[in-house]
């Protein structure tokens, strides 16, 4: 289809242009997302509601098709990428407004584990869904998981791990929180390829996340609870 080409996002009216940049994260079009993001912007949209109906809507539905084996690694990744150069415009004017937020994670590989795809790509799928999100990155010994819980007092602590040898560690952060009392304080929840459901319960984390789709969902369950218990 050779008209494909020719989009102009200006001429869509507002809903069009709406289904264009889901069509557009799907497909990983970052300099078509930020365009949309600006136009929306000179069309007086708050960027809150920019955030939520456009970007985490479009990512929303890569989520979905992730989940369900539709769309792969590489392809969420694009997606993912596309939304982080939206979100880069949308950032400073959402701190300015105040917008409200989903919630907030620090996220981070333990101590002996360079592995970070996955790590990543939760990080990405969180921030897609609006979550704001700390990526202290790989081989974190349990003082970083604690400097930055203090340090940002997120909703959620995400920690992932690749390799069997790594995956007892999580138990050392968790046991650590448990023994400063602070593991009611936050949301644990875990993930990795060796790992499964009976190892999450094992070591005491809140939920084990078997791929990064299922993360978000847990994070918004969790959060909503505890927004719920706050409430009543």
């Amino acid at each position: 289809m050779s008209d494909e080409e020719d989009i102009i996002l200006s001429e869509l009216d507002d809903e069009e242009l709406v289904q264009q940049m889901f069509d557009d994260l799907y497909d990983g079009l970052k300099e078509e997302i930020e365009e949309a993001v600006n136009i929306l912007l000179e069309r007086k949209w708050a960027p809150y509601d920019i955030l939520t109906k456009a970007l985490v809507g479009g990512m929303t539905i890569v989520g979905a098709d992730f989940r369900d084996g539709i769309l792969f690694v590489p392809e969420v990744l694009l997606a993912a990428n596309a939304m982080k150069g939206g979100m880069s415009i949308l950032k400073p004017l959402l701190a300015e407004t105040g917008a409200p937020r989903m919630g907030s994670m620090v996220i981070g590989t333990v101590k002996g584990d360079i592995h970070d795809i996955g790590k990543n790509l939760v990080a990405m799928m969180m921030e897609g869904a609006g979550f704001e999100v700390v990526d202290i990155g790989i081989n974190n010994p349990v003082e970083n998981y604690l400097e930055a819980l203090e340090e940002h007092k997120p909703d959620i602590l995400g920690m992932s791990a690749l390799l069997t040898t790594t995956m007892p560690y999580m138990k050392v952060v968790i046991d650590t929180m448990v023994e400063q009392g602070k593991r009611d304080d936050y949301v644990v929840l875990v993930g990795g390829a060796p790992l499964n459901e009976e190892f999450g319960k094992a070591i005491g984390a809140d939920g084990y996340c078997r791929d990064a789709a299922v993360a978000v969902e847990m994070a918004k369950d969790f959060v909503a609870r505890k927004h719920n218990q706050l409430g009543a």
